[in-house]
């Protein structure tokens, strides 16, 4: 079950010739491959292109009317070597992934497939995960382009540009025998817009047609002496034909070229950033009538050399926008000017900033900085962005003193059934001591932070295990342990992680969470998802795959919420005799999934008048300690503090809020740890029989008779102005508080 359904929307896949379709950047993208014609689709799931994945499984009967072939890919690895296909066929070919940490999952078959060249298009469409919003290592795609000499397209966020790419891509890899790379950043992945539609193309030759005839040409395999010929044929051929089609098709664009005697060169992804700081110079408008040069390279690699000439001949000064590092592209440029003789001054990294994001306020501040030194009379704005952040006119300028805003580390959601698996690991190093802890990709990489503070390393997606193999020793009096999730136990943990531990006969302790879906993607199925897919073959038990593969210690646990019962299992693996790798399968479902499947069948139950009950969870004021132990060993974003109710005591009291989801993890975990009592459940019942109203009318009551006196000398009690003055007043009513574990609370 995906985060976010397609359904309605791909519908609109099926428009043809002369239609204006409007939608998203990726259902443009989905569009764009269906009139290219193109033969199967494949990809792994993976934000921020990961809804690309949804959207084509969502769009599986269109493509199947078209015999397209659709699959969710095991790994990128999996997903570039689908690739082959186009080597001696004509097929048209595109998978997915998500920029660099799938570019290095990919590599050796991405290699590969460049090595050889294909015949058919073969299009990588990638995700750009660079900059502020990433959750990834800070790395550009551009060096696995260079290193492979794949062609990379860049296209300007604009939905016309992207479809364009996209056709000319499938071109351009057939024109040169070389795939291509289409990279697209996360807005443009879901910037909205529109563009003029063609039909819907079945591919010329389907899957089934390639199987039925098959061909094979030794000189497209990489094998010596042919691989030795392929770098050779990079060289004479492939670029040569590839400079040709870009120049010919005008792939790049020239915008105002000869307006002044300056100029900007600009990747095409940033086009519209750049556009925008050039409005707020004063230096053109929002639909992008410049009065300064632009050179916007909608192909990053291979660079254009007569291009490049063109635009800077006659110019004083050049500015190139190279988001991220190394600057490979100003490197280039350099190179191509000196070699020419070109006398135009090229900047770049020394204006803009040598890393990180090209955000508007960078961008506006190095293009600023370029125009006063060279053609100060072009700026007739200046925008508040560009003043000191000690101007108080300054949108950065500080507005309260930082130490008093406190920034709350990202955590995970309320009711995630991966929190009490850190409960209890904490609990469990209390006999146990600490451990070194090996981390991996995923939701559970939260742990790291507080409150849980677990993990030192992370190596990668489905490492966890391989992470910690080095810390295998038998003379140490404590073993290593490593955690994984499902999805990364799938993608490559089981043979890299739990099969190199089994064959090293490693002593680690491995914790697998799952929790039934990729869910850290966006809640797509995996082999062990309980779910019955009718397009993928599911409920493949984790504990089944490792005991298949030697490991003789592992145990499945079904409800990871009983925390006491979690801890013991963990003192347990930690301190047990048995030899070889340990491994806990720790089973719950992803809280959000489930929400996304229960809130709607329960909404409507409630409409259709059927009894429910939600439980939900609260702290009894008079009982808490207001040492907040519960909330350090817990971490729930529901989970907080409010004023003390009474007034003798000063420090602030634990409190549930209404996004409580009714997890129970909260009081297992004060249970567990032998703190305060004072966590009770609370049953809501939403269409209450007689007997449920009967029975919350005896119990309130019951309830207000035992608490009357206490909440009448409570109440009556108040500091005045004078610290050492008490006043008695009258006696209020007050909300009967609930002073045993459970009661029914009735609602309408």
């Amino acid at each position: 079950m995906a985060e976010r359904s397609f359904a309605q929307e791909v519908l609109a896949l099926r428009q043809g010739a002369g239609t204006t379709f409007r939608g998203e950047g990726i259902l443009a993208v989905t569009k764009a491959l269906l009139q290219s014609g193109v033969a199967y689709v494949g990809g792994y799931q993976g934000a921020p292109i990961s809804h690309l994945m949804d959207v084509l499984g969502d769009a599986h009967e269109i493509l199947e009317e078209l015999d397209v072939y659709f699959e969710n890919s095991a790994s990128e690895a999996t997903a570039a070597a689908m690739l082959a296909a186009s080597v001696h066929y004509p097929l048209r070919g595109a998978v997915t992934f998500k920029s660099t940490v799938g570019t290095n999952v990919a590599s050796d078959a991405l290699a590969n497939l460049s090595s050889g060249g294909v015949t058919g298009g073969a299009l990588v469409i990638v995700g750009e995960d660079y900059g502020e919003g990433s959750s990834i290592m800070q790395e550009r795609s551009h060096a696995f382009a260079m290193k492979s000499q794949m062609w990379l397209l860049d296209p300007r966020p604009n939905l016309t540009a992207i479809v364009e790419a996209v056709e000319s891509g499938f071109e351009l890899s057939e024109v040169s025998n070389t795939p291509v790379m289409l990279q697209l950043r996360l807005r443009s992945c879901h910037l909205t817009g529109s563009f003029v539609a063609k039909d819907n193309k079945r591919p010329p030759m389907t899957v089934t047609d390639a199987v039925e005839n098959p061909k094979r040409d030794v000189s497209r395999i990489v094998l010596p002496p042919a691989s030795f010929l392929h770098e050779q044929e990079k060289i004479t051929h492939r670029w040569p034909a590839a400079v040709k089609f870009i120049q010919e098709r005008g792939m790049n664009e020239f915008f105002a070229e000869d307006a002044a005697d300056i100029g900007i060169i600009v990747q095409g992804g940033l086009y519209n950033t750049l556009n925008r700081a050039l409005e707020l110079l004063g230096c053109s408008d929002a639909f992008g009538n410049s009065a300064i040069p632009l050179y916007c390279m909608n192909v990053t690699y291979p660079i254009v050399n007569d291009e490049v000439l063109r635009f800077c001949e006659g110019k004083r000064a050049v500015l190139l926008l190279e988001e991220g590092q190394p600057d490979y592209i100003e490197q280039s440029l350099n190179a191509i000017l000196r070699r020419a003789g070109a006398t135009a001054a090229l900047h770049g990294k020394d204006l803009l900033p040598v890393a990180g994001e090209y955000t508007p306020t960078a961008v506006t501040r190095g293009v600023a900085a370029f125009l006063k030194k060279y053609r100060p009379e072009a700026v007739t704005s200046e925008p508040a962005l560009l003043r000191p952040d000690t101007d108080p006119g300054s949108p950065f300028a500080p507005r309260v003193e930082p130490a008093v805003v406190q920034p709350r580390p990202p955590g995970l959601c309320t009711g995630c059934p991966e929190r009490p698996i850190f409960s209890a690991l904490k609990l469990a190093e209390r006999e146990t001591g600490q451990h070194h802890i090996s981390a991996d990709i995923g939701c559970h990489l939260f742990s790291i932070n507080a409150p849980f503070n677990l993990g030192a390393t992370t190596m990668g997606y489905g490492l966890g295990s391989a992470g910690g193999a080095a810390l295998n020793s038998k003379d140490a009096d404590r073993r290593t342990i490593a955690i994984m999730g499902d999805g990364g136990f799938w993608h490559n943990g089981l043979t890299s992680g739990v099969g190199n531990a089994v064959f090293n006969k490693n002593d680690q302790l491995l914790v697998v969470v799952d929790n039934a879906y990729s869910a850290a993607t966006g809640g797509q199925d995996v082999l062990s998802s309980q779910a019955q897919s009718p397009l993928r073959s599911t409920q493949h038990p984790i504990e089944k795959a490792v005991r298949g593969i030697g490991v003789k210690w592992a145990t499945t646990v079904t409800n990871t919420f009983k925390v006491a019962e979690l801890r013991d299992l963990f003192i347990h693996a930690l301190t047990t005799d048995e030899p070889g790798p340990k491994v806990i399968v720790a089973q719950s479902e992803c809280q959000l999934n489930r929400q996304r499947r229960v809130a709607p069948e329960r909404a409507q139950a409630i409409s259709d008048g059927k009894r429910i009950v939600k439980e939900r969870f609260g702290v009894d004021a008079e009982t808490c300690t207001g040492d907040h132990a519960c909330i350090r060993i817990s971490g729930c974003p529901s989970l907080t503090i409010k004023p003390n109710p009474d007034p003798m005591r000063i420090d602030p009291v634990a409190t549930v809020t209404d996004s409580c989801v009714g997890c129970g993890v909260c009081g297992a975990n004060a249970h567990a740890a032998s703190l305060c009592p004072s966590f009770y459940r609370t049953d809501v019942v939403f269409n209450p029989t007689r007997r449920d109203k009967a029975l919350a009318k005896v119990r309130n009551g019951w309830i207000s008779m035992l608490s009357k006196g206490i909440e009448r000398r409570a109440a009556g009690i108040e500091v005045s102005g004078d610290p050492g003055d008490l006043t008695v007043l009258d006696p209020a009513p007050a909300a009967a508080r609930a002073a045993h574990s459970s009661h029914a609370g009735v609602s309408a």
